[in-house]
């Protein structure tokens, strides 16, 4: 009696094993475009888990990005290389499983290595935003602002120190937001267009293009943190 037993648990775990591997493996991967960055000059795979994008000219202001879920963290490459080239050391985070959740505190050792940074914001798209906001929930000493991409505040996180952009046709993030400072609505905009993979099921068709969006998205986030930062048109030194 008991070996049936155990080879049944046996077979239970083994199907879950298996389907947690199905699952984790059936991600969105980056589109060409995005993959052809990792070329460019600026940018370094410093490891497996981190790739870093630095301006021309010294900053002292860095973001730190995480992905959506089950979403290859180079899609979001085109939207990071647009807020290199406004003058901000980006750092794009490799999730385990490609899921936030896993890593929420993946922040602490970027901010630990890069001692020349002064300045950190916590960015982060869908589930990324809400571990983003959890992190910074409980680290607000290390941050000096959450930016949201497709999310909400999750967490004891004020929206004064946060910036929350959302595509209108994304309801189901409108829903959520309980609060009123530093929304940003992309009229036309979706879920999925803030990185570069595709369409994301159940996500509507957007009726503005994936470059309009994140271009508007690179534009409030830079007004967002000159703003906090009291700079007038650069960050750099």
């Amino acid at each position: 009696m008991k070996k049936k037993i155990l080879i049944t648990l046996s077979i239970i775990l083994i199907l879950c094993v298996g389907g947690f591997g199905f699952y984790v493996n059936d991600y969105y991967h980056a589109q060409t475009n995005a993959l052809e960055i990792l070329k460019h000059q600026e940018v370094k795979q410093v490891n497996s888990n981190l790739i870093t994008l630095t301006p021309q000219k010294t900053s002292d202001v860095g973001i730190i990005f995480y992905p959506g879920a089950k979403v290859e963290n180079t899609a979001y490459l085109p939207l990071l290389e647009q807020l290199e080239k406004k003058g901000y050391n980006c750092y794009l985070v490799n999730m385990p499983f490609k899921m936030a959740i896993f890593n929420k505190n993946a922040a602490n050792k970027i901010i630990d290595k890069y001692s020349n940074i002064k300045h950190w914001y916590l960015c982060g798209h869908s589930m990324g935003g809400a571990m983003a906001s959890s992190y910074v929930s409980k680290n607000k000493d290390k941050v000096d602002g959450l930016i949201l991409l497709g999310s909400y505040i999750y967490g004891d996180v004020s929206d004064q120190d946060t910036l929350t952009i959302y595509g209108s046709l994304n309801t189901s993030v409108k829903k959520k937001i309980d609060y009123k400072k530093n929304i940003v609505v992309i009229q036309g905009g979706n879920h999925a267009n803030f990185g570069n993979y595709g369409h994301q099921k159940g996500d509507a068709k957007a009726t503005i293009s994936r470059k309009s969006q994140q271009n508007q998205t690179i534009n409030a986030i830079d007004q967002f943190i000159k703003k906090r930062l009291n700079y007038d048109t650069t960050l750099v030194k």
